[in-house]
């Protein structure tokens, strides 16, 4: 299963652009009141979220992969692969309730343009998700040089 551990840098940023233009064609959504934003804002949600599972997949995977291959030898530090992790799961579980309370809301005819603004509102609470979850990422691999092939 190693071949999933390696798409982890390719996959985590398709969830990372289609949360955040999710939440801006939320926010245009709600302040120019049109419906072709808040038809399409569910869409970019339902793949975001789909494509998250996938990084959050892969992102296990190159994580035991990393422990198979590297064993102890390798020195990164766990308090930020934990916490690299735990953001990623909560961004993940975040956005999914996201989109099932919006769906409810559809479902049941009631996405007024003030539930529009609160989406809009709690969009943006995700991209700090986002941020953290890819900052710690990003220190892993920059800091550390996690999944770095050196050259020989």
């Amino acid at each position: 299963m190693e071949f999933l551990a390696e798409l982890h840098p390719k996959v985590v940023h398709f969830p990372i652009a289609l949360f955040i233009i999710y939440t801006f064609i939320e926010i245009i959504g709600a302040a120019l009141n049109k419906e072709q934003f808040t038809k399409t804002a569910p869409v970019l949600l339902s793949l975001g979220v789909l494509f998250a599972v996938a990084a959050v997949l892969t992102g296990n995977q190159a994580l035991e992969t990393g422990k198979i291959i590297f064993g102890l030898q390798r020195q990164f530090p766990q308090s930020i692969v934990s916490l690299h992790e735990k953001y990623a799961t909560i961004t993940l579980w975040y956005f999914l309730f996201l989109l099932i309370l919006r769906t409810y809301f559809v479902i049941k005819k009631k996405l007024t343009k003030t539930f529009l603004i609160i989406f809009s509102a709690l969009g943006l609470v995700g991209c700090y998700l986002i941020y953290l979850t890819g900052s710690y990422g990003a220190d892993l691999v920059y800091k550390f040089g996690v999944g770095i092939k050196l050259l020989p």
